[in-house]
């Protein structure tokens, strides 16, 4: 447990880099779409040292990767409209809710009363960032993120379980994703202005590409861990959702950093709450 519990806090802080470099970003879609494939490139030696995944975890690997376009378009449009310690918490949180339920009905984890009513205190957190002045469209996406990042938390969850190195099935996924974000952004005609991106940005694709792609990887790993339950690791994974308003507040000076970050402390501290009372 211990294992699995570090391996989803150093996630958090990955998945907070990444996010924190797209939300910077002049074009959201391009700059998603550079770190999936720099990450999918400089990973191309762990996969011929590890292997691909087993036959039996392909499906999952396509099916999260189509999934992945919808992830993409949804947090970079959550991006656009809202603020950063508004979106990304709401987005990760509304998550990891999502993916402890998804891991209860259909990966036959274990959540008992008290988890449950963790799981509340995390919900309540959440709506406590909601201001409707934070505009419709904002609270839209982050919600809609939200969903897709469950859905396809509990497909990786089900892949990974099927595969004997859940690290090359997070390496697989990124490479899968990246050449299904390809083809769907050349079909929008945007090759052209990725290229031009990539000589100026290359250095910025690379440190997310690598981030993103050891940030999920390391999850996979910890889901597999005997004993572990994925919603436990996913969940846990989320308490990046502190150091996104953390650095809403004080890295982008946003209006509403303080408040939110204090409604992501209580978002973690349903999550804390999921972990010592796993099983209860």
């Amino acid at each position: 447990m211990l294992t699995a519990t570090l391996l989803a806090l150093a996630a958090a802080a990955l998945h907070a880099t990444w996010n924190l470099l797209i939300k910077t970003s002049g074009d959201r879609i391009l700059a998603s779409w550079g770190q999936f494939v720099f990450g999918a490139m400089l990973f191309i030696p762990v996969v011929v040292a590890i292997g691909w995944p087993e036959r039996s975890a392909w499906p999952f690997l396509g099916a999260s990767a189509l999934i992945h376009v919808l992830y993409i378009e949804g947090l970079a449009k959550a991006y656009q409209h809202g603020e950063f310690s508004l979106a990304y918490p709401l987005a990760r949180g509304g998550g990891a809710m999502i993916a402890a339920i998804g891991g209860t009905l259909f990966l036959h984890d274990q959540l008992g009363v008290w988890a449950w009513i963790a799981l509340i205190v995390v919900a309540i957190g959440l709506g406590s960032m909601v201001r409707l002045s934070a505009g419709r469209k904002a609270l839209g996406w982050a919600s809609a993120t939200g969903v897709v990042i469950g859905i396809y938390s509990t497909v990786d969850a089900a892949g990974s379980q099927r595969s004997s190195n859940g690290f090359a099935y997070g390496v697989a996924l990124t490479m899968c994703s990246a050449v299904v974000l390809s083809i769907w952004c050349v079909a929008l005609g945007r090759g052209p202005a990725f290229l031009a991106t990539v000589r100026t940005e290359w250095s910025r694709y690379a440190v997310a590409g690598v981030a993103l792609t050891a940030a999920y990887s390391l999850v996979l790993v910890a889901v597999r861990i005997e004993g572990v339950d994925a919603g436990y690791v996913f969940t846990l994974r989320e308490s990046s959702v502190v150091l996104g308003a953390l650095a809403g507040w004080l890295l982008l000076k946003e209006s509403m950093g303080r408040t939110r970050l204090l409604s992501s402390v209580v978002v973690l501290a349903g999550m804390i709450g999921l972990v010592l009372t796993k099983g209860a």
